[in-house]
């Protein structure tokens, strides 16, 4: 349980009255507004609220981390040290900034230097504030990633960011952070994009680094399970002001605050619908394997060796029903996935849809298909090209697919699939940049069910969305799958999504299958020790 102890350390951070304004094209934007919190030693304070509340934005000016749009208020005092943080020289910020004061990103990827080792990046951050040699650097960067529980830290010093996994990244990041033994650890979503499994041990990790070092630690998230097991003190924030605030344990027993009661009722509940399942067979796939080749070793004496990313999987997809396919990063869901709808090449297996055979099936023959099959990435920014007004990308899968008898037909094909996705109809000319993570979701889903499928691929299509955008799209799924009876491929690392939207669910650990059956079976009564480790935890995040 979390303890309610932890304030009775000496204040490290005393912010109060903190505002931020960015100068945008036509004005100025208020984004944090008046915000006050005190951080005391040992202690863990959440910052949570829905994406674009100010969160990261509060977080940033502690750290002087602002863009040069950005204005800070005159009234804004951030006391550390006896001193206002927020007036302080620059020259002064840099010697706090990752000596005293660090912060872990939510994007690891972006954060390290794709172009030097993990190692180098280390070092370079002892060096910069502490007088050691060279080879003592090296010595605690070793000792510090054997301290974030890396394996091999000794050969994982002298990799690059893209040789490691995102759970490792990430334990770089916190590597870094912890360095040079901080009093303030800021942690900005530090979990939000990796599986539940790892998830619990990086959050577990910096717990047991706080208690054994003594830091103070603000965590912004807006993944309530972790707030509730981590967190002394919450501060709920919504369009830049703090609405409530006190002990975790009050917050969550009994908020006050209308945002707060939203905020809490919105994690994804409940059970998907019964499913209106029909005999016939959408999509199967028998025996299915997908294999690659890779190369080990430097550029003349390379050997090469083949992955099994998909090893002999069969599944079977009825019309109007959600098949989970859940598993930690790396286990081939994708690939196996991708594999199905002919996206990436097939070693061996068979795969069918709507009874006709397409394994063998080249571009030209899957491309009168492709119309009934649709995807949904997990990143629609990414998916979504920028250049393109909302109505272009729409339009553009019903033109190349000759759907729409004329122009007019095919624009109001396009307003009415932005209605069936929840949008208004009156954003035709506006551009994908201009919309929230949730509104782009939507559009990704819109585009793909424009062109009438009768299946869609949804790969994590809701891993980096605030839980009540989370749970507004998992509703909407729902309400297509009721009218228009579409089947769901549903691929996540999120226990408790595929719970609310999945009928049955394959679990999947290094390209096999090893376990399936109906959603509450599996989750209710997990029968493999790999299934019960990650339902532990999804549910009962570490204590």
């Amino acid at each position: 349980m979390v303890s309610t102890s932890n304030n009775s350390g000496d204040m490290v951070i005393d912010a109060r009255n903190v505002g931020v304004s960015f100068k945008v094209l036509g004005g100025v934007v208020e984004a944090v507004r008046d915000v006050s919190f005190q951080l005391h030693k040992g202690q863990t304070i959440a910052l949570v609220g829905e994406s674009g509340s100010g969160k990261s934005v509060t977080a940033r000016a502690i750290m002087r981390l602002l863009s040069k749009r950005a204005f800070v208020s005159d009234k804004t005092e951030i006391i550390y040290d006896g001193k206002n943080m927020a007036r302080l020289p620059q020259a002064e910020m840099r010697h706090l900034r990752g000596n005293r004061l660090t912060m872990i990103f939510q994007e690891p990827m972006s954060s390290l230097n794709p172009v030097y080792t993990v190692g180098a990046q280390i070092v370079e951050v002892l060096r910069i504030h502490q007088k050691i040699s060279k080879a003592a650097a090296w010595a605690k960067a070793i000792s510090l990633l054997t301290e974030v529980q890396i394996p091999d830290p000794e050969a994982r010093v002298r990799q690059y960011p893209h040789q490691l996994s995102g759970g490792q990244r990430q334990r770089v990041m916190i590597a870094m952070a912890l360095a040079n033994n901080p009093d303030v650890l800021i942690a900005d979503e530090p979990t939000t994009a990796l599986d539940v499994t790892v998830q619990a041990e990086i959050l577990g990790l910096i717990k047991a680094l706080k208690e054994k070092t003594g830091m103070a630690v603000i965590l912004i998230t807006h993944d309530l399970t972790v707030v509730k097991q981590f967190a002394d003190h919450v501060y709920v924030m919504q369009h830049g002001v703090v609405r409530e605030e006190g002990p975790t344990a009050q917050i969550f027993g009994n908020p006050q605050h209308p945002y707060t009661k939203r905020l809490l009722s919105a994690e994804p509940k409940g059970r998907a619908d019964p499913a209106e399942v029909r005999p016939e067979t959408v999509l199967a796939g028998e025996n299915i394997r997908v294999t690659y080749t890779l190369r080990r070793g430097g550029a003349f004496r390379g050997t090469y060796h083949a992955l099994q990313a998909v090893d002999g999987l069969s599944l079977e997809l009825k019309r109007g029903e959600t098949l989970g396919l859940v598993g930690e990063s790396g286990s081939g869901k994708t690939t196996f996935g991708q594999a199905l709808l002919r996206l990436n090449k097939l070693t061996s297996g068979e795969v069918s849809f709507l009874g006709q055979r397409i394994e063998k099936f080249d571009r030209g023959q899957m491309k009168p298909l492709r119309s009934r099959m649709q995807v949904v990435f997990q990143d629609p920014f990414a998916s979504l090209n920028p250049r393109m007004s909302v109505r272009q990308l729409i339009e553009e899968g019903l033109t190349v697919n000759n759907i729409g008898k004329s122009g007019a037909d095919r624009i109001e094909r396009v307003k009415q699939a932005l209605r069936d996705a929840g949008l208004p109809d009156t954003i035709l000319s506006r551009f994908p940049h201009e919309f929230s993570g949730g509104q782009r979701q939507r559009l990704a889903i819109a585009r793909a069910i424009a062109l009438e499928p009768e299946f869609i691929l949804l790969d994590e299509p809701t891993s980096a969305l605030d839980l009540s955008v989370q749970a507004q799209i998992i509703e909407l799924l729902r309400q297509l799958q009721r009218d228009k009876g579409l089947s769901y491929l549903f691929i996540s690392h999120d226990l408790k999504v595929v719970r609310a939207l999945c009928h049955r669910v394959i679990v999947m650990q290094n390209g096999k299958i090893v376990e399936e059956g109906s959603v509450q079976d599996v989750l209710d009564n997990p029968a493999t020790d790999y299934t019960k480790r990650l339902v532990r935890a999804a549910f009962e995040i570490a204590t």
